[in-house]
């Protein structure tokens, strides 16, 4: 596997692509974070002189592995959509057929590319922490771990998202059908759960039934919903209103599609033809 990895590096490390959207998403990570501090620092903090709501902190050491895992997030759609040009390209260049000519069998074939996932989901991630620190220290505030779990929440939503990613990569196989594919289902997943988001707040006044965010039970909704803002008093408000937050029942959604599309994955490359 090792060697196999190696090989890929080869493929990629030079590719116009990588680089781009790599360079992209960096960049993208540190203004995307620095728009929340600046505001947070130059217009709540005017706003709010005299210090009454310090819960809003979003960058101080307590809260922000929090914020920038959450902010992060809404950017993993780069690190997904160089995934699906990574594979794609394997088909549309006869790329795998030479893999299997030169000994790879088709497991050696569609473990590499779950492992870059894996891979690309982990730099996202450290990419992360680097930022949190930046902002961290720059708050001025005292280092804590408080909340660092949402580092590894934020790990399973990239990992999620490029799973996604790789699944629909290997059923479609054309770049620009499967790139396009991959935003139709987000843009879909995404109206169908603020329908079923809807559906939970009118359960729970209507009917007395709390059955959670039902947006949050789906593939990339599952993901979504491990990551939030830290603590104010906006939410404490909101949570007056909305569902339940069943956490561990969200995070057992995750690693369920996370399972789910990598067995999926494997199963196409293995069973079809090349």
């Amino acid at each position: 596997m090792v060697k196999a990895l190696k090989t890929e590096w080869l493929k990629i490390k030079r590719y116009n692509a990588f680089l781009v959207i790599s360079i992209f998403f960096v960049i993208g990570v540190v203004a995307s974070n620095y728009i929340v501090y600046s505001f947070n620092k130059n217009v709540i903090g005017k706003v709010d002189s005299n210090g009454m709501l310090p819960d809003l902190a979003p960058y101080n050491f307590v809260n922000t592995w929090q914020t920038t895992s959450y902010t992060t997030g809404w950017l993993l759609m780069l690190p997904a959509l160089l995934l699906i040009i990574l594979i794609t390209n394997e088909f549309t260049y006869k790329t795998n057929r030479q893999n299997i000519i030169d000994g790879w069998s088709r497991e050696t074939f569609i473990d590499v590319k779950l492992l870059l996932a894996v891979l690309i989901a982990a730099a996202s991630t450290v990419l992360v922490i680097i930022t949190a620190l930046s902002f961290g220290f720059a708050s001025g505030t005292s280092f804590s771990m408080n909340h660092f779990s949402h580092v590894g929440f934020f790990f399973l939503k990239a990992l999620s998202y490029n799973l996604i990613a790789a699944f629909i990569s290997v059923l479609i196989k054309r770049t620009g059908f499967a790139i396009g594919v991959f935003f139709i289902y987000m843009g879909a997943e995404n109206i169908l759960s603020q329908i079923l988001d809807a559906l939970s707040v009118n359960f729970r006044e209507s009917d007395k039934i709390d059955l959670g965010a039902l947006g949050d039970y789906l593939p990339m909704g599952a993901s979504d919903g491990l990551l939030t803002l830290p603590d104010n008093f906006i939410k404490s408000m909101a949570s007056k209103v909305l569902p339940a937050n069943y956490f561990y029942v969200v995070l057992g959604f995750t690693v369920f599609y996370i399972l789910l599309f990598t067995f999926l994955s494997r199963r196409k490359i293995i069973k079809s033809d090349l």
